[in-house]
């Protein structure tokens, strides 16, 4: 995977899908895939299987073709330090679009409140193989990967509660900022079409690993006040990453979340993001929406969770720009 050229914010080339406009939260979705991968051996009366093979059959009847798949494996970063911008709701649901549309997609869960293996319905209790005994004790990748109930082609490497004192463990480890990298490197992720790293909310060695693991960031910035407050921390960060660590990391994409249309402040937020980072900014922006925030409790993305609610069509418009912008500029 070839990152972009010129500036860390240029983008070649734009989706041509337009931003989500406001509709009812029960207003059935009106596009997806044509073919549908069958789900996985699983029993069919639970909940999640339940709403998962609804999802698949409203998306069957919507008609929507699948979309480009990556050439190579696309390992994206999902990060901000500011905490509440919704970098877990956006790795999870746009992990669960993309696998709805026919990518093999895998989450890696570096927060130690493992909300999105929550998300995903995969156990993160603290005798799982997790994302701590890969980079503490050197596990195999492939010994903590899980298939998701959720979705079929949709993965988790979890995160448990011991991840919280990895922080300090990972100081005195050799190659400490590069464990993560290293792990993925020595694992056969060329199954998956997409990795998305989920990160804490924070700028310590479990983000800084996944800077250092990653080929892509995504930055999701929340159409508020204090969006941009502490954003340029974290794009120093990256240009010391880049110059020391993984000159392949390139930022490649901005998402605006909790945008409220009722709001000046949140359109006003908007243009000042977009001004600033042009391109690399989404065209769709994800409204604020009680059934994303709902989802979780249930051990789903919104995307199964309420597959024609606004949240999950505004996800499945911002994943449809990831795939298809991507694919324009690798064209």
């Amino acid at each position: 995977m070839e990152p972009s050229s010129g500036h860390a914010f240029s983008m070649q080339g734009t989706a041509e899908t337009a931003s989500v406009t406001p509709r009812m939260e029960g207003e059935k979705a009106m596009d997806s895939r044509e073919t549908l991968v069958p789900p996985p051996a699983q029993s069919s009366d639970t909940p999640i299987a339940r709403a998962a093979a609804a999802a698949l059959e409203v998306m069957a009847k919507r008609g929507d073709r699948e979309w480009p798949r990556p050439a190579k494996t696309r390992v994206i970063t999902v990060a901000n330090q500011k905490g509440g911008v919704g970098k877990t709701t956006t790795s999870v649901n746009l992990a669960a679009a993309l696998a709805m549309h026919g990518a093999q997609v895998l989450v890696v869960d570096l927060d130690p409140q493992g909300n999105a293996s929550t998300a995903l319905g995969v156990d993160h209790h603290a005798d799982v193989p997790s994302m701590y005994h890969v980079l503490i004790e050197d596990m195999p990748f492939a010994d903590v990967v899980v298939a998701s109930p959720e979705l079929p082609n949709l993965y988790c490497a979890p995160a448990t509660l011991h991840l919280a004192g990895a922080e300090i463990e990972l100081v005195s480890k050799v190659a400490r900022e590069s464990r993560l990298r290293r792990a993925l490197d020595s694992y056969d992720k060329t199954r998956f079409d997409y990795v998305l790293i989920d990160c804490p909310p924070s700028l310590g060695l479990l983000t800084l690993n996944a800077l250092v693991g990653g080929d892509e960031l995504l930055i999701p910035i929340q159409c508020e006040y204090y969006a941009l407050e502490g954003l340029s921390q974290l794009i120093g960060t990256v240009d010391l990453v880049t110059s020391h660590l993984n000159p392949e990391l390139n930022v490649s994409t901005i998402l605006l979340t909790m945008y409220d249309a009722r709001t000046r402040l949140a359109s006003q937020v908007a243009d000042e993001v977009r001004s600033h980072f042009g391109e690399v900014v989404l065209k769709t922006v994800i409204p604020r929406s009680v059934r994303v925030s709902e989802a979780p409790s249930y051990g789903q993305s919104v995307m199964t969770y309420d597959p024609g609610s606004t949240g999950a069509l505004a996800y499945s418009e911002a994943a449809s720009e990831v795939a298809h912008r991507w694919a324009e500029v690798a064209s």
